[in-house]
Order: C-alpha cells, then structure tokens, then sequence
C-alpha cells in the first residue's frame, strides 16, 4: 500500500492539479483551438449572472479550458504562499473548476481578490489567512461584468466603478465570512457563500437606487449528456479505482469512518483520514451526484457540472453518501408539490447545491436531512430575485437561512427531550 502522506508537497498538488488539466486536455480536443480563442472572448464579454452556461456562450472547449486554467489559477495562489495541501485545497480547486462553467472568468474575479488582498495588507496578516475566502469570494464576479455592461456610462467609469466595487466586495468578505459562521454554526458548508448572498443584495440594491436593474436570463445547453457522462464517470472511476487498488482495505476502513462523521463545517477529511480515503469519497460522490441528474432525465453541462464538482469538492471537507442523500431526497419530495418540475434548471441547480445542508442530515438523522431538502428548494427558488442571480452561491445563502432556521430549532427539541429524560426541570 502506498501512503499518501509520504508524498512531497509538489507531487500532492501536481495529483490535485491533474483534474483540471484532464479537462484541458478535452477542451482541446473537442473544438477547434480558434474556435476556442472566440469563445473565450464572448465568455469574458457576455453577462455571467444566473443562469448563464459558458458551454452554451462559447461551445465545451472554451468552457473545459477556461474551468481548467482557473482551477490552476487557484492551485497556484495556494502553492505560492507556501502553505500545506488541505481539504479546502481541494474543495476551492473544484468550486473554482464548477463554477467557472457558468459565471466566473479569467478576467473578472481579479478586483476581488485584490480587495481580499488589501484586507489582509491593512491587517497586517499573511494573504494565506484569507485566500480561501477570497477564491470562494469570487462568487460575486458576476457583478464586476454587469458594471462593465452599464452602456450609459463611459468605459473608463465602467472599468473605475467595477474595480472600486470589487476591491469593496474583497474587502468586506473576510469579516463578514467570520461573523456569519456563528449564525448558523456550521450546518451550512456553503458559509462564503452565505455572506456573498448578503454582500450581493446590499449591492445590487444599491445598484438598482440608480436605475440599474438586472433581467433574468436562463442560458442552458443540451444534448451532451453522452460525451459528458462519458468523461465524468471516467474520471470519477479512475479516482476511486485508483484509491481502492493503492489503499486497499484501509481505505475502506477510513471511508467507513468518513460516512460515521457528521460533516459540520470545519471538518478535514485530508488531515483526519488522508488522501486516498478523500480520493475515494470524491470519486463515488460524483457518480452518485452524476448519476442522479441523469436519472431525473436533466441536462449535463455547465451549471449542472458545476453542482457535480461542488459536490465532489466538498468530499473532503464535509460531504459524503450518508449526508447528501436525505437532502437531495428532501428535494426530490418537493418537486412533487406539482409547482415546478425537478427538471426545471432551477430546481436541478437546487438539488445539487441544496447538499450545503448535509451536515443538518449529518448530525440530527435522515427525518432532519429531508426536511431540510425541502425547506431549501422554497428558499432557493424565490431568493436569488433580491440579487437578480449576482451571487452565483445562491444556495448558499438560501441553506444559510434555512440553516438559521431550523437548527435552534431541532436543537431546542432535542433539549427538552434530554431534560425530559434527566428529570431537569425547564
């Protein structure tokens, strides 16, 4: 058996870095490379707020490549400051790859990280504190190329205003990040993106006292589902095949030990149980995550892909069979309702984010875990108008409020059920 903790720092990154490039690699070879060239020019030009998928924009090559790059974009900021591989490590790499297949860009995601930069400069602090937050910050990139599209100013004020703003964003998010955690104390892993969701509304907000308002869109490719599930479930069975064949039974032990665990933010699965027992979690996390969207009968790309890698990151810091799957059945029941369908996009995006909450699942049982599923599809489908889909965590926010909601709530139950059996007077 091989022992992952053997390995040298660079060789765990380069490992890590080999998911992005693998799409690189078939961005490459799925369009022509000018082709590519002018999909990555509309994707950079075209507004990226909710839903707006970049294979659609800019065709499956331009979308893999531009994923890809920013993925090693966010490896490299890691790398760089000279700190240790964690389970953040992998979860910002994958939330950076998913998300840049429907909002975030090579260019617009700069100004925020300058402001997370500034942050960490005024206090005095090593960047490395704060990168995380900032690379999951740049959720709220969508804003900075809704600025540049405000075409009753002139470019020089647009380019101004979007660097100003965004500096503003990166600047706000590392304390309000830390304060927020304590409202929901965990149960929602999305915990950036829950202070974007909050950032997003005083924003746009903001915006809309000038007259600027936002339309919605909904840009969403179909058809690939053979070629995508094809490279997915290569990918994810190649990672946990390999962690079976390399770690053996003790894998299996550490994943079982991974599945007892309740998920609640603040969990490293990479310190406690190492790489090969992450490598497998990941792996049959994004074929069980990619198996449903097909099973539902929705569209693989980019937006849903991007749900998929969410999941698949989180597999090292918090999620995992036992506490996803009550919430994506709670999901589930309340497409049932007969109000929307769970092939709507949507709802689809719904299902796979609403996995923010697994650690409610986690940690109060599988009655809690639906509940929770089908509280955070109500919230996340009537939310994201108070932000016009400018926080590309939507549901982040929305499991951060379902979250708040219920979790005093259970808590407080399941007090007076303990007290109760004590004999402690209330």
């Amino acid at each position: 058996m091989i022992n992952m903790k053997s390995l040298s720092r660079e060789n765990k990154f380069f490992l890590l870095a080999l998911i992005p490039v693998y799409f690189i690699v078939v961005g490459l070879c799925v369009q022509p490379l000018d082709s590519i060239i002018q999909g990555l020019y509309h994707m950079i030009r075209e507004p990226d707020f909710l839903i707006t998928d970049y294979i659609a924009v800019g065709g499956m090559g331009a979308a893999f490549i531009n994923a890809g790059a920013m993925a090693l974009l966010s490896l490299a900021f890691v790398y760089y400051l000279d700190m240790e591989m964690d389970g953040h490590t992998i979860t910002s790499c994958c939330l950076m790859f998913g998300f840049s297949l429907f909002g975030k860009n090579l260019v617009n995601i700069w100004a925020i990280l300058f402001g997370v930069f500034i942050y960490a400069n005024y206090h005095k602090t090593h960047l490395s504190r704060y990168i995380y937050v900032g690379i999951y910050g740049t959720s709220l990139s969508p804003i900075i190329t809704q600025i540049m599209h405000i075409v009753e100013m002139p470019f020089a004020q647009r380019v101004c205003l979007s660097l100003f703003v965004g500096i503003c964003i990166g600047f706000v998010l590392p304390p309000l990040s830390t304060h927020v955690h304590f409202s929901h104390m965990g149960y929602s892993l999305y915990n950036v993106g829950f202070s974007a969701g909050i950032i997003a509304t005083v924003v746009v907000s903001a915006l809309k006292s000038f007259g600027i308002e936002t339309e919605q869109r909904l840009i969403w490719s179909s058809g690939n589902n053979d070629l995508l599930l094809g490279l997915l479930f290569a990918l994810f069975g190649g990672m946990a095949l390999s962690a079976l064949l390399l770690g053996g039974e003790d894998v299996v032990r550490s994943y079982c030990r991974i599945l007892k665990t309740s998920g609640i933010g603040g969990t490293d699965y990479l310190k406690d149980e190492g790489g090969l027992a992450v490598a497998l979690n990941m792996g049959i996390n994004g074929f069980f995550a990619t198996f449903f969207v097909v099973a539902v009968g929705s569209e693989l790309n980019g937006p849903t892909i991007g749900g998929i890698f969410t999941i698949v990151g989180f597999a090292s810091t918090g999620k995992h069979l036992r506490n996803i799957c009550p919430i994506m059945i709670g999901v589930c029941l309340a497409s049932l309702t007969g109000f929307w369908s769970i092939n709507d996009p949507s709802a689809m995006l719904a299902l796979l984010f609403s996995t923010t909450l697994a650690p409610v699942a986690g940690e109060f049982g599988i009655f809690c875990g639906i509940l929770a599923g089908f509280l955070h599809t109500s919230v996340a489908l009537n939310i994201g108008i108070v932000y016009g889909g400018m926080n590309l965590y939507n549901n982040g926010f929305a499991g951060g409020i379902v979250a708040i909601f219920m979790v005093p709530v259970i808590q407080s139950i399941r007090d007076r059920v303990a007290r109760a059996k004590g004999d402690l007077s209330l």
